[in-house]
């Protein structure tokens, strides 16, 4: 096969960093429709079961579809896939906007549980887009940049983060949950226009994937069998789907902690100054790309991490949980970040996809079974431990304190333990420790060329798949 020669750099990056763009803005977007409906719900309800729910629809697509998303992203023209998830999501924001109209009309009555079906549907969108931008970065970022555009992945989440609750309390003040949704389909609209005018590079292999009948199920057991065969990426993925579900804990539990022992003022400038402290990370991601040795920073900053846990052991004070909690996020991105890049790199283009969205049903799984057991297992476990008179109260109590949040502190005690442990498995582990030496980079050290329009390029214009060139098959 004739290999394409290869892409101007400026051409690929002037299109990830407009994609990224109306990414970011489409997730500004959606951050702002979150952190509003939640509230509408629970100001609807007061039920904290049913605000909670809107998460939980939210996140069980992407544990439960993702699998099959990334087998069809990777037959599929990946910006196409990017675009018509961006379309999907508008129209589940756009029907949400129509039913408050209506209800405001008295043509309808609204009732909270008419969102769930419909933030499901958006859920399902959220499956397809993920795992197709994630697959395209390569595509567009030279080799050696691939860090920093993963920090600025982190970064735009960071900025969401911060922002969408701030922006979103003042917009439901000023233009009211209907102005906030509206924002929220122009957000859409913009990601989707700018899908609309750039072009990504073919994916190796595409034009063949996509005329050859292949069975989905064994697509997905190629992606399966390609972790299933490097175990030191297997570890890995073990690893961070620990620490992520390990991070879910802790910003479940985190405002309980604060609340035992002061009030909402504080608890606001804990969480101001926490998301300040993972916009500093994404901020140094992105222009640092992370250490060349990769497994240095997936295992060394979730260590940081875990010893801010520990800091949960000490007298509870508003300073000392605010830069706790910002170092603690701080880490987060430079964590993501690093892992991210290791398997860009690993993982042939043609599979990206699937193997990006295994991971992310892998970690959405671990999360979305810290999501219910949280509650019981500080309410009923470890609370009435350290209770006045708890089976841990004349122990682990005398050091700790007893009494409301200081059950709590001991899970946080007990998770940074935990997490350390982990990360000396990890180093101690010789396939994890020499995962780069051992699994060579099967992308391009340069994109591929540009396509001059949106018809995919013939068969025989396509490079050969990095696979076959370096031996590695999945199958």
């Amino acid at each position: 096969m004739t290999a394409p020669s290869p892409a101007s750099p400026s051409r690929p990056l002037f299109t990830f960093g407009l994609v990224w763009l109306g990414q970011f803005i489409s997730l500004f977007g959606s951050g702002l429709t979150s952190f509003a409906l939640g509230a509408h719900v629970y100001q609807l309800t007061g039920s904290t079961t049913r605000f909670v729910l809107i998460s939980f629809c939210a996140t069980l697509p992407l544990a439960v579809l993702s699998p099959f998303a990334g087998v069809l992203v990777d037959r599929w023209d990946r910006r196409k896939a990017m675009l018509w998830s961006d379309v999907g999501s508008g129209v589940t924001t756009a029907l949400i906007w129509m039913l408050l109209v209506a209800d405001d009309a008295g043509q309808w009555e609204f009732k909270a549980w008419y969102l769930y079906p419909i933030v499901l549907l958006g859920g399902c969108c959220t499956a397809f887009r993920w795992p197709a931008w994630t697959a395209t970065t390569p595509l567009l970022i030279p080799k050696r940049h691939l860090g920093r555009a993963s920090g600025m992945a982190e970064l735009g989440a960071a900025l969401s983060q911060i922002a969408s609750p701030v922006f979103a309390g003042v917009l439901v003040g000023s233009i009211g949950l209907h102005g906030v949704l509206f924002l929220d389909v122009l957000s859409f609209l913009f990601a989707a226009g700018v899908l609309v005018a750039v072009r990504f590079p073919p994916t190796p292999g595409a034009s063949a994937r996509s005329t050859a009948p292949r069975s989905m199920r064994r697509e997905l057991a190629e992606g399966w069998r390609f972790l299933r065969e490097r175990r030191g990426l297997s570890y890995i993925l073990a690893f961070t789907t620990f620490t992520n579900a390990s991070l879910a804990l802790v910003l479940l539990l985190i405002t309980p902690l604060v609340l035992a022992f002061t009030d909402l003022k504080s608890l606001g400038l804990i969480g101001s100054i926490s998301g300040m402290g993972m916009l500093a990370g994404g901020i140094l991601t992105s222009v640092w790309g992370g250490p060349k040795r990769r497994i240095l920073g997936i295992a060394g900053f979730p260590a940081i991490a875990s010893l801010m846990l520990l800091l949960a052991a000490l007298p509870p004070s508003v300073p000392l949980l605010a830069t706790a909690a910002a170092l603690f996020l701080f880490s987060m991105p430079l964590t993501t970040a690093n892992a991210q890049v290791l398997w860009q790199l690993k993982v042939p283009l043609e599979i990206q996809g699937r193997v990006s969205a295994l991971r992310k049903t892998v970690g959405q799984s671990a999360v979305l079974l810290v999501t219910l057991i949280a509650g019981p297992l500080a309410d009923r476990v470890f609370e009435p431990w350290m209770a006045p008179g708890g089976a841990f109260a004349g122990s682990v109590g005398r050091v700790l304190g007893t009494g409301t949040g200081r059950g709590i502190a001991f899970l946080f005690v007990v998770l940074g333990l935990t997490v350390l442990g982990a990360v000396g498995l990890l180093l101690l582990s010789p396939r994890a420790r020499r995962v780069q030496e051992e699994h060579p980079d099967v992308i391009p050290s340069q994109p591929l060329a540009l396509p001059l329009s949106s018809e995919p390029p013939p068969a025989g214009a396509v490079s050969e798949s990095p696979l076959s060139a370096t031996g590695n098959s999945p199958s």
